[in-house]
């Protein structure tokens, strides 16, 4: 490992971090925001991370690469919620052996920071509010893992960044979303809240209807 990549890394996780913990505060998740990623820091992640920096993309993936596994995401997967795979059960009567359970809200508030965040320590001057729905399409067919109301939710929110910009996509989530902070049940957003919240972005022409709908 290099002297200047553990700098580099350490660099890029914190300012990671940083972002992060400002679109969380912004969204009233203050304890989730100084948590975020703490595990990075730690000598079984960051070791690696530095040993594969590169700046333009997640470390992980050049240690798959190299060894045909990451050790550092296998350790951070299992003690950080806002990502899919913490929330991995063994499926009981169904046809899969493991299966995607119904994430808080909160923690599905944090994977669109994280989403933002990544995408904008990555990509650079390149970054668009289309970014993080873009990256999110291009592999939601292959997350037969996930539950699927979470995939709506996350779709749901990241297109809604796409098309109305950061500021009013993080007040409808801390104003509206995260109003009931309990798992996801029943249909897809059943409170009153949130349905009076579609209705009045379909009255304003802000909302699509057919396969792109919000």
């Amino acid at each position: 490992m290099k002297k200047t990549h553990a700098l580099d890394h350490l660099k890029t996780i914190t300012r990671h971090k940083a972002l992060v913990a400002g679109y969380c505060f912004r969204m009233g998740l203050i304890r989730q925001g100084l948590m975020h990623d703490l595990s990075k820091y730690s000598p079984t992640e960051f070791l690696e991370g530095a040993r594969y920096w590169q700046g333009t993309r997640s470390p992980n993936n050049a240690e798959r690469e190299d060894t045909g596994l990451s050790r550092a995401w296998l350790h951070h997967k299992g003690r950080n919620r806002h990502h899919f795979e913490y929330w991995i059960d063994y499926g009981l009567n169904c046809d899969k052996i493991i299966r995607g359970v119904p994430i808080p809200r909160r923690y599905i508030a944090e994977m669109v920071a994280d989403r933002i965040s990544a995408s904008r320590v990555y990509l650079g001057d390149a970054y668009t509010d289309r970014a993080p729905m873009e990256y999110f399409e291009l592999g939601k067919d292959k997350l037969w893992f996930v539950h699927d109301q979470v995939k709506e939710h996350l779709s749901f929110l990241l297109r809604m960044l796409a098309e109305k910009g950061e500021d009013e996509t993080l007040r409808y989530i801390r104003e509206v979303y995260l109003k009931n902070r309990g798992e996801l049940k029943g249909p897809f957003y059943p409170d009153a809240v949130h349905k009076k919240a579609l209705r009045e972005m379909r009255e304003s022409g802000h909302m699509e209807d057919g396969a792109n709908r919000y």
